[in-house]
């Protein structure tokens, strides 16, 4: 209900946000005025507008009650900041391994951020990078892999530097140097080996429940602050001088 809800205020504000931008278009298609003070009066009228539809969107979207809260399977621990950071989620310790689980779905990586929250189907695949590192060593081995609420697929392993951010996540999905043999492609017991692996490391289906709850929170917080970013910049612009 919480994702429905919110898929419908997101909805709702670009359906604003196409209104506001045909009537400007509109208005600026018809005769032209040389009066600076009409030009800034229609101006400020659609200012005004579209703050209104940015607050009354905020509001809405500030009401939605969040998704019962998930903790992640022991011994995995959130990492405290991870909601306004694009680092890793979660971490944990094996034997002298830190182990460090970054996350984001699947469908951004394919079609980008306009996906359909409606379809489970696609909100039920999550795009999971997982960097296991030793101490004393600079390179890590780094998992990509695809979590679904019932099973775990590696697409790729490789040696390389160490993950600081989803970023380096993203760019690690387009490699611009060799990122090993193409998985699927391996014999089969190299391929149950690792996956063998990260079972051994608690890297499995048992952390979806949390990492989807985990990205609809932040999804919301990120949507929050947009309304309040775009609100700000259009409250703040100054009139430009004749």
């Amino acid at each position: 209900m919480w994702r429905r809800a919110l898929t419908l205020s997101q909805s709702k504000a670009s359906q604003s946000w196409r209104v506001i931008a045909t009537r400007g278009a509109t208005s600026g298609s018809g005769k032209y005025s040389p009066s600076t003070s009409a030009s800034t009066s229609a101006a400020a009228a659609v200012d005004s507008l579209l703050l209104r539809s940015l607050k009354d969107h905020y509001l809405e979207v500030s009401k939605l009650n969040p998704p019962p809260k998930v903790s992640p399977p022991s011994p995995f621990t959130i990492i405290k900041g991870a909601l306004d950071s694009n680092g890793p989620v979660l971490r944990r310790t094996y034997g002298n391994e830190e182990i460090n689980i970054y996350v984001m779905r699947l469908v951004n990586i394919i079609r980008g951020e306009g996906y359909d929250l409606e379809d489970d189907d696609e909100i039920n695949q999550l795009f999971l990078h997982v960097d296991v590192s030793k101490p004393g060593q600079e390179s890590s081995l780094h998992f990509l892999c695809g979590l679904y609420p019932d099973a775990i697929g590696i697409h790729s392993v490789s040696v390389r530097p160490k993950l600081e951010t989803l970023a380096d996540a993203v760019a690690d999905a387009v490699p611009s140097r060799y990122n090993g043999p193409v998985f699927e492609d391996r014999h089969e017991g190299i391929k149950d080996a690792l996956h063998t692996f990260l079972q051994e490391r608690g890297v499995n289906e048992s952390l979806f429940p949390f990492l989807q709850a985990w990205l609809y929170v932040k999804d919301h917080r990120n949507l929050l602050r947009w309304f309040k970013s775009v609100g700000t910049f259009i409250n703040e612009r100054k009139p430009v001088d004749a």
